[in-house]
């Protein structure tokens, strides 16, 4: 008898409930068996930073939440899960649903209802809720449907992945059989502990505010079936369902070296206007940058352009066409220029503190008698994140930024400072201030908010932002290059200053490194030096070479 040659089975797959909100030809290449030698961009370490803060936050809410709830079973697997939910246990941490049809995943709580059956609790190290009304919550530590009200003090924060999650969570107990029966009252509720860490907030799943009315668990089920007809078709070797389209997750995703050169060699429309504008534009047979540069600035746009003027549009589709990296919009550059200039550069550690404070001091109206020298000053903390030792070298830093601007004012001298993007750099005066209170040299937090509302408070970002168009980014780094800038470290970058952090105060069990202190008071200084060029360079004549906008 002659054996018969059999098709082989392509692998199974199994979605966990991130594909649902993933970039759908990211989920493509993590399951074409073709890409699996492709380079890929090396792990952004802040990323890694927020998924490391995020496990202590779920470990640290787990053991509080144990010692206060009676029948509370840590799972942490699958066979302990089942044998929990065989018991009946009231409260089932680290649950991990059997994977079926598609699915896998887990839930940081499965809360048992009073009618048998359970729904799950996920904990996250995010915002859940804003200042408001219309969530529905209950006490942390009741962390129970039953309890649950409307909370006049709170409304919901939208958070699609959270939602998705628990759609995903929903489907799994009910196809393992550990869902309340469809006629419970609390059966198709989900639970979420946010930062704040506070209350439970619970998300009814059969409503929900998605395109054409859809409720979250109608949402999910499209998005499931679509998410895992592309990883078949990516296993398989069938024509793929997603081709690359420059997104906001291409930052931090380890494809995009593959995207972006695949996007560049096709002149994609996306590496002008990404997401759902590029879609748009291809619906309309705008797929290239070219077709967009061709088009008439004056005429009426082929789409809604909600996010900048049409005009504009076109404006950085010709401009990306010639490799200008900025155009002009304006013949002269509006830019506050002071007696006393300071450039001001934080460096953090994801969100864990403030390490270095930098301050680069100049003074293009002149030096007079007993002025301090001009350069750079780093005032840092080598101590691990979050460390009291934060609140010295701060008050260190504002101590000396306050001396300078008085001086500055008591001798008859203007006084302006200056940074990139004042987000992080307000973030952390007014966080230090607030976390540190009290301790010495620590200002208080309305003396931070009136330096931060003071026009003096420069922040070249906006001024970037709002008189010129930026083909390839408004970034530092994109945009001091165009000034005659460059750093020395040819590997400055902020996710490699991350790695650098790490190496630098021993976080990883290796002795503290010397020499990649040095490597990021560098790193430091030439980022302040570069907002001064960036500075000089826009109130110069030089600027005069950038081209206008409505010259292109």
């Amino acid at each position: 008898m002659t054996a018969t040659a059999r098709t082989p089975l392509p692998p199974a797959v199994l979605l966990d409930a991130g594909a649902l909100t993933r970039c759908r030809r990211r989920l493509h290449l993590d399951h074409d068996p073709s890409a699996a030698d492709v380079p890929r961009a090396l792990p952004d370490p802040s990323l890694e930073q927020r998924r490391a803060d995020a496990a202590a936050h779920r470990e640290q809410l787990g053991a509080r939440l144990a010692a206060a709830l009676p029948g509370w079973v840590a799972a942490g697997g699958a066979a302990a899960t089942a044998a929990a939910v065989a018991q009946g246990a009231p409260y089932v941490w680290g649950a991990v649903p059997p994977a079926d049809e598609g699915r896998r995943g887990g839930a940081e709580l499965l809360v048992r209802l009073a009618g048998g059956g359970y729904v799950p609790l996920l904990v996250v190290r995010h915002r859940i809720t804003d200042p408001g009304a219309g969530a529905v919550t209950s006490p942390l530590f009741e962390p129970h449907p039953d309890r649950a009200l409307p909370d006049d003090t709170r409304k919901i924060r939208s958070q699609p992945r959270d939602l998705m999650r628990l759609a995903h969570l929903h489907r799994l107990l009910r196809s393992a059989g550990w869902a309340p029966p469809d006629e419970a009252r609390h059966a198709h509720l989900g639970g979420v502990v946010g930062l704040d860490a506070d209350v439970v907030v619970w998300h009814d799943l059969r409503s929900g505010h998605w395109p054409g009315g859809r409720s979250t668990l109608a949402e999910y089920d499209l998005r499931f079936a679509d998410r895992t007809a592309v990883a078949h078709a990516a296993v398989t070797g069938a024509p793929a369902l997603a081709a690359p389209s420059r997104v906001n997750e291409c930052r931090h995703c380890p494809w995009w070296p593959t995207c972006e050169a695949q996007l560049r060699l096709a002149g994609d429309v996306s590496l002008v206007v990404r997401g759902e504008t590029a879609a748009a534009l291809r619906e309309v047979g705008v797929h290239t940058v070219e077709r967009l540069a061709a088009l008439d600035p004056s005429a009426e746009p082929p789409i809604p352009f909600p996010a900048q003027p049409y005009p504009d549009v076109v404006a950085l589709a010709r401009a990306w066409r010639r490799d200008l990296s900025v155009v002009r919009r304006v013949p002269r550059v509006p830019v506050l220029r002071a007696d006393v200039e300071v450039d001001v550069d934080m460096e953090s550690f994801g969100e864990s503190g403030a390490y270095l404070w930098g301050a680069l001091l100049t003074r293009p109206g002149g030096t007079l008698p007993g002025d301090e020298p001009e350069g750079y000053r780093a005032f840092a903390t080598w101590d691990p994140v979050p460390t009291v030792d934060e609140a010295r070298s701060f008050a260190e830093f504002w101590g000396w930024l306050s001396g300078v601007r008085a001086g500055a004012a008591a001798s008859g001298r203007t006084f302006a400072a200056y940074c990139y993007n004042e987000q992080a750099e307000n973030r952390w005066l007014l966080g230090s201030a607030q976390r540190f209170a009290g301790m010495p040299g620590i200002p208080p937090i309305a003396q931070v908010q009136e330096f931060i509302d003071d026009p003096c408070w420069v922040d070249l970002f906006a001024v970037v932002n709002e008189w010129f168009l930026c083909a390839h980014g408004k970034g530092l780094k994109r945009i001091a290059p165009a000034a005659g800038f460059a750093w020395r470290d040819a590997e400055a970058s902020g996710e490699n200053s991350m790695r650098w952090y790490r190496d630098a105060v021993g976080m990883d069990g290796a002795p503290p490194d010397a020499g990649q202190r040095e490597r990021l008071l560098a790193y430091n200084a030439d980022d302040v030096a570069a907002t001064l060029a960036v500075r000089r360079w826009m109130t110069s004549p030089a600027i005069d070479e950038v081209p206008l906008a409505a010259d292109l």
